[in-house]
């Protein structure tokens, strides 16, 4: 199976479309791993996307500059916890990154498949199908550095045939053993995400993240993914109680040294943060989310991933200045 990503990858767009089209027929699909909770809305398909098979892919690396980057969100999903569905329809979600890459961002990250406790689970081909039409026109007409949020191989390989140079694993390639080496193929920049299925107050959190994301290092380093295309992400809310995900923030330096790589937090609008704030509403979350990035930044966070761009950018402007550092996007 994997030779086929390889040859596709090596063929353009049509040869990976029609590898992965032709292992997909004979996949069932993957395993559920979402932890269980309330059934979400079934996925409904995605609007066609003619207007933007033709346009030719943009492969913007990324490249870590001496402040925090900004990694916007735009979920094409109609069951996201932040933003229920608005940017399902392709043309929507386009718009939408758009006006994220001039608020600011350094990074869109692109997901097709809601990874909420509860969210619907989505097939390898729909997923596919909402996600490769935006991240060709995105890198496209922003040249920012495009991020695929997924834990699936084939997905990965044709996102990363429609422009994508970073794979963004919530599962830190411990999900489909394929995704590692589909990245490294690629030689695109890989982020590594603790998870787990429940969260459980006896554990040492701090401890276990340490450790999956050593071993999510380990087979992205056997797989042939380069040491500086590692970036490892705590999984701030996923499977863990709000006691333990502000204890990861408050230890961010303590775990970017134990582990000695780059370090991207995602706290944007979560629980956590209403649990602080006693906001209920995702998107009353601003405030909240915009300082506990901060202290992200200020912390050893190389990259934040959120849904409010612009207030980022000006809080990390304010910050930048007091840091004395650029301010421009790294090239």
């Amino acid at each position: 199976m994997f030779d086929k990503y390889l040859f596709a990858l090596g063929r353009g767009v049509r040869s990976v479309r029609k590898a992965l089209d032709d292992e997909t027929a004979k996949d069932e699909g993957p395993r559920d791993v979402t932890p269980q909770g309330e059934a979400a809305p079934p996925a409904s398909a995605p609007a066609p996307a003619n207007d933007f098979a033709a346009l030719p892919p943009a492969r913007t690396m990324l490249r870590l500059a001496d402040r925090p980057l900004i990694m916007g969100i735009v979920n094409v999903t109609p069951d996201s916890f932040s933003d229920g569905g608005r940017y399902l329809d392709p043309a929507n979600a386009i718009a939408h990154g758009e006006k994220l890459a001039a608020d600011g961002a350094d990074i869109l990250d692109i997901g097709g498949e809601s990874t909420r406790p509860g969210a619907a689970s989505v097939s390898i081909e729909d997923e596919m199908a909402r996600v490769a039409p935006v991240i060709r026109a995105l890198s496209a007409h922003t040249r920012l550095p495009v991020s695929i949020d997924t834990m699936k191989a084939k997905v990965a390989a044709s996102a990363i045939a429609a422009g994508a140079t970073i794979v963004n694993d919530v599962w830190g390639f411990q999900f489909d053993p394929d995704i590692a080496r589909v990245s490294a193929a690629a030689q695109v920049h890989c982020v590594l995400m603790h998870n787990r299925l429940q969260d459980d107050p006896g554990v040492d959190m701090f401890a276990e993240v340490k450790d999956f994301l050593s071993r999510s290092i380990d087979i992205a380093l056997k797989a042939g993914v380069a040491e500086d295309r590692i970036i490892v992400d705590p999984g701030i809310g996923f499977g863990k109680t709000h006691p333990q995900s502000f204890e990861l923030i408050r230890r961010l330096a303590e775990l970017k040294a134990a582990l000695g790589y780059p370090l991207l937090l995602g706290v944007s609008r979560k629980r956590l943060i209403g649990q602080a704030t006693t906001r209920t509403i995702a998107a009353e979350r601003v405030i909240g989310s915009v300082s506990a990035a901060v202290f992200g930044a200020c912390n050893g966070a190389d990259i934040v991933r959120v849904h409010d761009v612009a207030e980022h950018a000006e809080a990390f402007g304010v910050l930048n200045a007091i840091r004395n550092v650029q301010t421009g996007r790294p090239r």
